[in-house]
């Protein structure tokens, strides 16, 4: 249930063309869907502003289809991360309009009434063209948040002047997140240039020594700038996120 669904309710309620006691049982009843293996978090866009985002690896096809089916003819925009291209084509089956971003591994089931673009000052920086997926995560996730999202991939350390060539456009955003894996340098260098929040976030791509990303998170959270915030390995939907959330709140 979203804010604008409850409204309709309540103004259904008022002219009468539902009784109290009908609102008081949809209420009631939409915290959540019990779908067996999955309880579907119906109330998390009247709380949070965004709709429970489903998390597809491990899902098997009879929980995704479940899910799917539950979503049928509810209001807002729904997110499927890290979807596989058969899950989608399962979501399809049920969806023919869902959207597919291959490169996010994003799915999402759109809203007509959505509105893209509302919050401005999201910047998306990647380190190098490995870490374009995890970027692409992030971006995309910012902008089903309403963001408007810029995007500045394949400037690492390795040629800071590349970085440096968007300082403009970085001391202008009002939340950026950086993406790098390697060392994982690029987060605090960008926080040293600009004055606004930066949330790192660290990649499995590099060499052994890299351990999966481990290396890049380490070198991050121990990084000496100040308005660093770092979120877990390859989790560039949970920046994303939370970018969208700094950007809706400073508008």
């Amino acid at each position: 249930m979203t804010e604008r669904e409850l409204l309709e309710a309540l103004r259904a309620v008022k002219s009468g063309d539902m009784t109290p006691e009908s609102f008081v049982e949809q209420v009631k009843l939409e915290p959540f869907q019990d779908l067996g293996e999955v309880k579907l978090d119906h109330h998390r866009a009247l709380r949070r502003g965004v709709p429970e985002i489903i998390y597809c690896p491990g899902k098997s096809d009879e929980q995704l289809r479940a899910i799917a089916t539950a979503l049928d003819g509810r209001k807002g925009t729904f997110i499927f991360s890290r979807i596989s291209a058969f899950q989608v084509d399962l979501i399809r089956s049920l969806f023919p309009e869902v959207v597919h971003h291959e490169r996010a591994r994003i799915a999402a089931i759109v809203d007509g009434d959505e509105k893209r673009g509302l919050y401005s000052g999201v910047t998306v920086v990647a380190a190098g063209s490995s870490d374009v997926p995890v970027a692409e995560e992030a971006a995309v996730t910012a902008e089903y948040l309403g963001c408007e999202v810029r995007r500045i991939f394949d400037v690492g350390v390795a040629g800071i002047h590349r970085l440096l060539s968007y300082a403009d456009v970085l001391m202008s955003s009002k939340v950026i997140v950086a993406v790098a894996g390697m060392e994982g340098a690029l987060p605090g260098v960008v926080a040293g240039l600009v004055g606004c929040p930066v949330i790192a976030v660290p990649t499995s791509i590099g060499y052994g020594a890299n351990f999966g990303g481990l290396s890049a998170l380490l070198t991050m959270i121990n990084t000496c700038a100040t308005g660093v915030t770092v979120v877990n390995i390859d989790n560039g939907l949970g920046a994303g996120y939370t970018a969208g959330t700094i950007a809706r709140q400073s508008r």
